[in-house]
């Protein structure tokens, strides 16, 4: 366990301090910041809702029932059992670029729910994946960047995240399937 620790922190100061330039101070500070994205999630809701038809409404209801047990179960269990503390509170000389805030490290919720809605949209969009991934691996890389979770937090919450995601897109998948599309069926 300590080698897994010592290859943690190890990687963390490197990522935090060792990559540090001026371009990411600014940038990653407003990647990882929820408040960045919210007109850009309100707009994609409307759109997949509204203007993608079925196969949207579809994803987005599975993004919803993704997020809500992605970020409790990270939030809420895992985190409370794990109960393993933010970097910027157990390490020396970390740069910190944002708050570093009260809550637990181990697994970052930002990775958690990133990953799932990655893994859910593409799920049902294949066309954009990268795009999407893309979005996901720079909140998980900018926060250990900005200082407040290490390395194998955001690779496990990224799991964490593609598990429920996986999960949640089959059981919504199986529903839609055994439900909804029998009975337009049987109202043709």
């Amino acid at each position: 366990m300590e080698l897994l620790q010592g290859i943690d922190v190890a990687i963390f100061y490197f990522l935090n301090s060792g990559i540090a330039n001026p371009i990411f101070d600014k940038i990653m500070p407003f990647i990882t910041e929820v408040d960045s994205w919210v007109l850009l999630y309100i707009f994609g809701f409307w759109y997949l809702f509204f203007k993608s038809g079925r196969t949207g409404k579809v994803t987005a209801i599975a993004l919803i029932i993704t997020i809500i047990v992605s970020d409790q179960l990270s939030s809420s269990v895992i985190k409370e059992i794990v109960e393993r503390l933010r970097p910027c509170h157990t390490l020396d000389n970390v740069r910190l670029l944002v708050d570093c805030g009260g809550g637990k490290s181990f697994p970052s919720s930002h990775a958690v729910n990133n990953f799932a809605a990655a893994f859910v949209i593409t799920h049902y969009f294949r066309k954009n994946y990268i795009l999407f991934y893309l979005i996901a691996f720079a909140m998980a890389f900018s926060r250990v960047y900005i200082g407040v979770h290490y390395p194998f937090d955001v690779t496990a919450g990224a799991i964490i995240g593609l598990m429920v995601a996986f999960l949640i897109t089959l059981l919504v998948d199986n529903f839609d399937n055994k439900f909804i599309s029998k009975k337009k069926e049987k109202f043709k």
